[in-house]
């Protein structure tokens, strides 16, 4: 269109209508922005391994660490100094079995992990516990093993009612149900309720695919996995699946939703944060951190920026709640 044709249209010399005039300087893009990033929507993973002296560093996750009991302890209150919003624990046992016994075992690893932590932080972050078996069984999976070598969803519920409850008497604000079972949030719930522990709150990990990205974490927890998830963990190819999951683990008294991963299922964000009136959370996980860490170290992206970005990116899509390996890092980018 030409000069004197929008002129004639009433609209003056073109353009203008400018949206740079927000974008101009660093003030004007912080006063119009849509989507921010706090360091109190951030949740920073620890995991901690039974019979370490001293903190043991993740190859495949740089700056990662598996934590002594004493390390672990500082890194809480770190995240506490952060003004993180919560801290996920997660034990690595120095033995295992069939039956994932150390976790339920109150001087377990992971519960005393609980009460090490509750003991240091107190209430000024919300103390989350991973409520799973995989850490914990010998063959790796997240539950008990039918004798034809599938996961028994039902023995293992009873086993995640234990799970619940010694996790709960040992101080955790909150439980990350993680297994992918049908029917977890309803026993998990009916469990605490009937321990009396009915202020624990549950977050679920309602729609966790059965991703590649997951490969880095596995030797954080030093995972003795044979096999794959895929009978259990949620079809990448599906959405409209991972909402009918979501939708019974809120009618089943999830306090939270999670998605997981994040990055690659920005859609399922957006879509779970559409449909439910409860907080809605999002797990950046071990691969989304340590592709970028990796591809930093070689100089091919701007690491901080890149953090930024995806955490933006997560919030945009409908997380309010952001599980990350950065957490600590991001605060610190985000109150400089």
């Amino acid at each position: 269109m030409s000069d004197a044709g929008v002129s004639g249209a009433g609209l003056g010399a073109f353009p203008q209508v400018r949206p740079r005039r927000l974008r101009r300087t660093a003030a004007m893009r912080r006063l119009v922005a849509q989507t921010h990033v706090e360091p109190s929507q951030l949740v920073l993973p620890l995991f901690v391994r039974e019979g370490l002296t001293e903190p043991r560093p993740i190859s495949s996750l740089p700056g990662v660490l598996q934590h002594s009991r004493d390390s672990l302890r500082k890194a809480a209150v770190s995240a506490a100094q952060a003004g993180l919003g919560g801290v996920m624990l997660f034990g690595v046992p120095a033995g295992r079995d069939e039956h994932g016994s150390a976790g339920c075992d109150p001087d377990g690893v992971l519960n005393v992990a609980i009460r090490d932590v509750v003991a240091e932080v107190g209430d000024a972050v919300v103390v989350m516990s991973d409520l799973c078996l995989d850490e914990f069984t010998s063959h790796g999976h997240c539950g008990l093993l039918a004798a034809d070598g599938t996961v028994d969803n039902d023995a293992t519920l009873a086993v995640y009612a234990q799970l619940a409850v010694a996790q709960a008497q040992a101080g955790a604000h909150m439980l990350g149900a993680s297994g992918m079972m049908d029917g977890q949030i309803g026993v998990v719930r009916s469990a605490l309720d009937a321990a009396g522990l009915t202020d624990t709150a549950v977050l679920a990990y309602a729609a966790k695919y059965a991703s590649a990205f997951f490969g880095p974490f596995r030797e954080a927890v030093e995972s003795a996995l044979t096999g794959d998830r895929l009978g259990y963990q949620q079809d990448p190819a599906n959405l409209t699946e991972s909402l009918r999951e979501v939708r019974l683990d809120v009618a089943e008294g999830a306090d939270i939703v999670m998605v997981k991963p994040a990055l690659p299922y920005l859609d399922v964000i957006s879509e779970v944060r559409r449909i439910v009136d409860v907080p809605v959370a999002a797990y950046q996980v071990s691969g989304e951190y340590a592709m970028v860490e990796a591809a930093a170290a070689n100089g091919w992206l701007e690491r901080d920026r890149v953090v930024l970005e995806t955490l933006t990116s997560i919030r945009r899509a409908g997380a309010q709640i952001i599980v990350t390996y950065w957490a600590v890092d991001a605060a610190r980018l985000l109150t400089r």
